[in-house]
């Protein structure tokens, strides 16, 4: 007969086999985030792990003297919002005394571990917690978070997360509407939207935004004018160049970031054109870039340190088992006005369109 706990209290491997009704080398392969298991056996077997509360080496040797360490995961670094964020991240953690561990799920090495094993290897190491930012993790991924009680927290997901999932963003709705009004406001009746990726909650919200204010002003949307891709300078390059070949091209654009704005701007300079007379050009993320450009770019600012030390602060309520006021902290976003935007020339609003 198999004993059921060690000598010391705790559940032995075999306890947990038996338990599942597998062979000790099958926990073991689960536990290691091995993928030549079956999915029912491997859901029996983290039924019993979790049912027996066992723990690996690993986790013993952290539990007992918790490092306080959390790990922040980023699709890329490559942006000012993910600086920004980061940085709101690092000053809420240097004055709790927590540490931050930084990952970036777009580096190749990243892509060669399973959704169980980067899951097994995150409680090994024994992190309080994980704070996922504009990355695109599955539900395979997150579920497997949540199988091994792993708190996570994402800000501005790639793909939408499940509803028990904790997220941090701002009112993208509302700042995509703002930053549409400011554009109608100024006489312009062919704003284009030039967002980030359709699957991206924050851009949607965006885009319905955009689309309330044109619908709400009595301006057809038109599909022609929308162009969705990665929140990159590239995108914004590229949907310029698409916008100027149309037979009748936007008077200004609503980026759906301020990288994307960048790009707009960078590609106005190439073909001739005057920011703000010939173009007028907003962004969206509120980033020392768009301070910082040539001209100035308008943009809605979305409060990003903030968005970063909220998260921290709800991954640590969670790792502490302490409930939330709410699944969704939703941070207000305001429109900064600087030189990239103006009443459109003389000769480009459509005929009988009075600017207002």
């Amino acid at each position: 007969m198999v004993s059921i706990v060690q000598g010391s209290g705790r559940p032995t491997l075999a306890a947990v086999a038996r338990e599942a009704g597998v062979s000790s080398p099958t926990v073991s392969k689960v536990i290691n985030g091995r993928e030549d298991v079956a999915e029912s056996t491997r859901t029996k077997v983290l039924a019993a792990l979790e049912q027996l509360g066992y723990q690996s080496t690993h986790q013993r040797k952290h539990a007992e003297g918790r490092t306080g360490i959390v790990e922040v995961v980023f699709d890329s670094l490559y942006s000012a919002y993910s600086v920004e964020v980061l940085n709101g991240v690092l000053e809420q953690a240097a004055s709790i005394d927590v540490q931050v561990l930084v990952d970036v799920t777009g580096h190749p090495a990243a892509m060669t571990l399973s959704p169980e094993r980067r899951a097994q290897r995150i409680l090994d190491e024994g992190r309080l917690g994980l704070i996922v930012v504009t990355s695109g993790f599955s539900t395979a991924q997150l579920s497997a978070f949540r199988r091994r009680h792993i708190p996570v927290v994402v800000i501005d997901p790639l793909n939408p997360p499940p509803s028990e999932v904790v997220s941090v963003g701002a009112t993208n709705w509302a700042g995509g509407k703002e930053a549409t009004e400011h554009l109608l406001g100024l006489g312009h009746r062919r704003i284009a939207y030039v967002g980030g990726p359709e699957s991206a909650e924050c851009n949607q919200a965006r885009l319905h935004g955009y689309m309330a204010a044109l619908m709400a002003d009595g301006v057809q949307v038109r599909p022609d004018y929308v162009m969705l891709d990665k929140f990159r300078p590239e995108h914004g390059i590229r949907s310029l160049k698409a916008l100027l070949a149309l037979p009748e091209p936007p008077t200004a654009i609503f980026a759906g970031s301020d990288s994307i704005g960048l790009g707009v701007l960078a590609e106005a300079r190439r073909h001739g054109l005057r920011i703000p007379e010939d173009l007028s050009v907003v962004g969206f993320d509120g980033t020392y870039q768009a301070e910082q450009s040539i001209p100035a770019l308008t943009t809605v600012t979305q409060p990003l340190q903030e968005m970063g030390r909220a998260a921290l602060r709800a991954v640590l309520r969670l790792a502490n088992n302490e409930e939330l006021d709410s699944r969704r902290v939703e941070l207000a976003t305001h429109l900064v006005v600087r030189e990239s935007t103006a009443a459109p020339a003389a000769g480009n609003p459509e005929p009988g369109t009075p600017p207002h």
